[in-house]
């Protein structure tokens, strides 16, 4: 049973979530990370349900990176359930996608999400952009205890 956990990736494409977890091992960030595959596992696993039940919601993640277009519950979805909750509304979350559409960079500023990065195409753009958000989001940031 995963106990803490400092990031939560929420990436249903295999080798965009492969490189995110790469590139945050590399800096030292990926210790305490927790991978789930769709909105629906992120769902369960920030509120306790499902195969997650038993966890402790309280340990909350420190930051969510979520992918917008996903299979079952996509990250807008996810986003609104977690600002619409006292216990979660607090998460940073940063949406890491490849969808430049307007309207969904709207929607989710509108629901409160923290920062809306598109994936980088270029393997090495694609590097430096998770390793200043893992720096920033894990390092830098101060949040409320």
């Amino acid at each position: 049973m995963i106990t803490e956990v400092d990031i939560l990736l929420v990436e249903d494409n295999a080798s965009d979530a492969e490189m995110t977890i790469d590139a945050l091992k590399s800096n030292g960030l990926a210790n305490k990370l927790k991978h789930v595959k769709d909105g629906a596992a992120a769902l369960d696993f920030i509120f306790a349900e499902g195969e997650y039940v038993g966890r402790n919601i309280e340990n909350r993640p420190k930051i969510i990176l979520l992918d917008v277009k996903m299979p079952r519950v996509n990250g807008i979805e996810v986003l609104h359930k977690i600002r619409n909750d006292d216990r979660t509304k607090n998460i940073p979350v940063v949406m890491l996608t490849s969808s430049k559409e307007d309207p969904d960079i709207k929607t989710c500023y509108e629901l409160g999400v923290n920062s809306y990065v598109v994936k980088p195409v270029e393997f090495e753009e694609f590097q430096k952009a998770i390793t200043a958000l893992g720096l920033y989001w894990m390092i830098v940031n101060q949040q409320p205890k």
